[in-house]
């Protein structure tokens, strides 16, 4: 299952299992359902059966009602004996560019909460969720204070934890200076939200040790929330180092199906172990740290 999967790197992660899984189906999660339905049909034309290998199910990860809505729909039509899914990619996200902090926090951080709450019950044991994050999380954190960066690599924190965090920046109501007193540097409501999406990895990995739980980047991609940067340019996105969709599916595809290497890392766009406090480039010697 993958959500906000009805354009960008979503279609392209649900396209490239179809590709590369022969065996598998997929759940494309859409919070419009007749872009959902346009999607599945751009998807699967020209390709003999894929059809019958994908579903639509109408989900808006901010809204509770809506998430449990999709939950009950999955149970009823695919079961829950035994559990129905393998894989979970919380992909759904919003707001690069944006200082709309608390929308941009109730998809990209508690939204990822609301659909892993729901759907955990339904994955099979071993099951796999890939939270998609970004490498805004760990250049956010860089600029952080040392306290804060320990606290957003700690593997004791808790979601309550997390959760008390969002809301003393929430309370700062964008305040700069406000928000510079909490040790967290320049006000990056994406590099903030993708920084907790990561912390909130390990916590759900350490409490469900019966799955294989972790985060990526999908590296630098030419979406609808990256392409306005290149507008403001007036140069291309390929100018910007901006890459396909089917380009951030890699560590994405490898987290899902390859070996199991760990629970609850972060890996950059190049498949390989990257740190939660700073930058590392797809290519470069692989994060070896706890």
């Amino acid at each position: 299952m993958v959500t906000g999967a009805n354009k960008g790197i979503g279609l392209a992660t649900v396209a490239a299992i179809l590709k590369q899984q022969d065996d598998v189906s997929v759940v494309l999660g859409a919070r419009d359902p007749d872009r959902g339905v346009a999607a599945i049909e751009s998807l699967c034309r020209g390709q003999p059966g894929w059809e019958s290998r994908v579903e639509l199910l109408e989900i808006d990860v901010a809204c509770q009602d809506s998430v449990l809505s999709a939950r009950d729909a999955a149970l009823s039509r695919f079961g829950a004996d035994p559990a129905p899914i393998y894989g979970l990619v919380n992909n759904a996200g919003i707001g690069l560019g944006s200082d709309n902090m608390e929308a941009v926090l109730e998809v990209n951080t508690i939204g990822v909460k609301r659909v892993c709450d729901a759907f955990i019950p339904l994955l099979a044991p071993s099951g796999r969720i890939v939270n998609v994050s970004s490498a805004s999380g760990p250049k956010f954190v860089s600029q952080c204070n040392p306290q804060r960066q320990h606290f957003f690599q700690d593997p004791a924190v808790e979601w309550p934890d997390i959760q008390g965090l969002i809301n003393d920046v929430l309370s700062t109501q964008g305040d700069p200076e406000r928000f510079r007193a909490l040790g967290l540097g320049e006000i990056n409501a994406y590099g903030f939200s993708k920084a907790c999406v990561s912390l909130y990895t390990l916590a759900l990995a350490r409490n469900n040790s019966h799955l294989y739980i972790n985060a990526c980047t999908p590296g630098y991609i030419e979406t609808d929330l990256t392409r306005p940067q290149a507008r403001m340019r007036g140069v291309d996105p390929a100018e910007l180092g901006m890459k396909s969709p089917a380009h951030g599916t890699v560590s994405i595809l490898s987290l899902l199906f390859d070996e199991p290497r760990g629970s609850g890392h972060y890996y950059g766009s190049d498949a390989r172990r990257s740190p939660l406090d700073h930058y590392r480039a797809p290519g470069s010697a692989e994060y070896t740290g706890t």
